[in-house]
């Protein structure tokens, strides 16, 4: 076990004089930084454990680096695990598990409220009347159900605006294969198209089983009075839906309707491979598994295994605060929430009733251990530990090739954390770097960062990529900075030109880091590595180009993506100071209100009327504006 920090005895002393109320307690380092955020039913018995006997090596290294600590009473317990998760996510400490932000995750919308409904992905949920589906765990679940049902019903595809362009042009080819009803042939009247939304609607709900016996009905009925092209289409739409329902894996009846959570514990470290703890959550609708997340843990986390480190009837489960983390995220919860492991009862009934009141009904959370569930759980249970295994052998090979890497190009360390830069401009208006990071050979997307040119010449990209890794450096060792981390490696998109004039520039600000140019051969692909003076062939090293192919080509996207951003929405937001008694500051309100020009488009008038600075009069204008017809 580490040692404890040298002022034990403070914290000893200062633990034993707590209340044994219910409350929150924050960790901190020597430098005031948060480093760890829990909850107990009282205070004074949880926090002592921390500085008494032994405990695992993950515990006691948080326990090692704590110097002082604050904590907050509270008058119920359920008003404390309300509290620690949002200090967690305030204070995004560096041993709490951290899921991933609510604002993240993506959702199905319909737009019930517009004549002519589509279905769309977005990020925000707004009280605009339309009806929201998820969240559901990734971007690609969503595209993929949006193109399913899309398919499967014939809904239009295309980005035409209706009724305005119905009969203006000639039907696509989608309409002439039977992939779409041709809303803008004017063939479809407007009721028949709105219960097919509204079919697309039960599908999301998880009732395809309805929506199935729905459409049988209907084709029969059409089949008798003769309407033979609307039978055929009803039996197209019947036969796709019994596929994507082929493509789904059923695990119970139709009636079944809960999450699963499976856990994967393993301590266990093998000579050349690390694993992980998993848990693995099932998200069970009418008797589909509709979608499903996995959750890694480690690295300095105080994981889940380690809850039997500490006395439970203290109130102060990870496997609890994992939970209330989950679903603090989740629009709907089900009626059922089913674990694969144990958490303490007082645990288990207090988590119930959060969760209950949060979605105004009835919630019970439980471990079976017999029949269908316990099946279920096994199931959630045995893919996490694949899912751990992979991730294990994945990172194996990450070692190997950084390894490979270091080797190359006779770095002193193994390069874990690679910063790559390249610029993009547009004229000498939107000139932009574009970081991106890999660690461990993984890209990681919330270390990206984007650097706004001030020096303002499109011709000088050797001076645009100076001031970027300048200000970069500015933020090396700053505490608690989003940009603190040293980079093992730096890969500049350019030549010898490029990593002369940045090379120079480190050392002047007394760092050394390696710096290498990630030089492209005549087809814009990458061809060598260059330190300034020669260059190095990593053609014949398969993994390291991949490494190194995927980094240059993940920066280019960045940079452009950003500039480009920048660029459209200086266009759309002086196209909204074209409306009357809009400005640029109402205009810049809007557009970060709503997050995307088609939202704020497709917005009604109390939801324009919402945003801080804008009247319902300007609500009005803005409405009238995108609304003419």
């Amino acid at each position: 076990m580490q040692e404890l920090s040298k002022n034990i005895e403070f914290l000893r002393e200062k633990s034993a004089a707590l209340p044994r109320l219910p409350g929150v307690y924050i960790m901190q380092n020597e430098s005031g930084q948060v480093i760890y955020v829990g909850k107990s039913r009282s205070l004074r018995d949880r926090v002592s454990q921390y500085f008494h006997g032994s405990h695992d090596s993950k515990t006691a290294k948080m326990a090692s680096h704590v110097h002082d600590f604050r904590f907050i009473t509270c008058d119920t317990e359920m008003e404390a695990l309300a509290l620690e998760n949002s200090l967690i996510k305030q204070h995004t400490p560096k041993y709490n598990i951290k899921l991933k932000d609510a604002k993240s995750y993506p959702y199905i919308k319909i737009n019930i409220k517009s004549q002519w409904p589509r279905i769309t992905m977005t990020r925000k949920r707004l009280p605009d009347g339309s009806l929201y589906f998820g969240p559901y765990s990734s971007t690609s679940t969503v595209f993929s159900a949006i193109h399913q049902i899309e398919r499967t019903l014939g809904i239009p595809t295309c980005k035409k605006k209706f009724p305005e362009d119905i009969g203006k042009e000639r039907p696509c080819v989608y309409y002439q294969i039977g992939r779409c009803v041709g809303v803008c042939t004017g063939k479809i009247e407007n009721g028949e198209y709105r219960r097919m939304i509204e079919e697309a609607a039960d599908i999301l709900r998880g009732g395809t089983r309805d929506v199935i016996k729905k459409l049988t009905e209907e084709m029969m009925e059409a089949s008798d009075n003769l309407e033979f092209e609307t039978a055929a289409r009803h039996r197209d739409s019947i036969e796709a839906l019994r596929k994507l329902g082929e493509r789904q894996k059923a695990v119970g009846s139709p009636d079944v309707e809960c999450d699963v959570i499976g856990l994967h514990l393993t301590g266990f470290e093998g000579a050349d491979v690390k694993f992980r703890d998993c848990a693995t959550v099932f998200y069970i609708r009418s008797g589909y598994i509709a979608d499903s997340e996995h959750f890694l843990f480690g690295g300095d986390e105080i994981t889940l295994d380690d809850s039997d480190d500490i006395e439970s009837d203290t109130g102060d489960s990870p496997l609890s605060s994992f939970l209330m983390s989950l679903y603090q995220s989740r629009e709907y919860i089900p009626d059922e929430i089913l674990l694969s492991f144990e958490i303490p009862e007082h645990d288990r009934l207090l988590l119930s009733d959060y969760l209950s009141e949060k979605s105004d009904h009835k919630v019970t959370v439980r471990t079976p251990k017999k029949g269908a569930s316990k099946y279920l759980c096994d199931m959630a249970v045995t893919d996490a530990a694949k899912h751990s295994e992979n991730s294990a052998k994945r990172d194996k090979n990450n070692e190997r090739t950084l390894a490979n890497l270091a080797s190359a190009l006779q770095l002193e360390v193994l390069p874990e954390r690679i910063e790559a830069y390249d610029i993009s401009n547009l004229g000498d208006e939107h000139i932009t770097a574009g970081m991106v990071v890999a660690v461990e050979g993984k890209l990681k997307k919330s270390e990206y960062r984007t650097f706004n040119i001030k020096f303002k010449s499109s011709q000088d990209d050797y001076a645009a990529m100076e001031e970027a890794i300048s200000r970069r450096l500015a933020h090396i060792g700053e505490e608690g900075g989003s940009m603190s981390d040293y980079p093992d490696l730096i890969l500049l998109d350019g030549g010898r030109g490029h990593v002369s004039v940045i090379k120079k520039l480190i050392e002047e600000r007394g760092f050394d880091i390696p710096v290498f140019g990630m030089v492209k051969d005549e087809h814009h692909k990458t061809r060598t590595l260059t330190d300034g003076e020669y260059e190095i062939n990593i053609a014949r090293q398969a993994d390291v180009f991949r490494l190194i192919y995927g980094i240059q080509e993940e920066v280019h996207r960045y940079s452009v993506s950003r500039m480009t951003n920048a660029k459209r929405k200086t266009l759309k937001t002086s196209s909204l100071e074209k409306i009357k008694g809009i400005g640029p500051a109402k205009a810049k309100a809007l557009l970060e209100h709503f997050g995307s020009f088609a939202e704020l488009k497709n917005a009604d008038e109390s939801a324009l009327a919402s945003v801080s600075g804008v009247s319902q009069k300007d609500a009005a204008e803005i409405y009238k504006h995108f609304h003419k017809s």
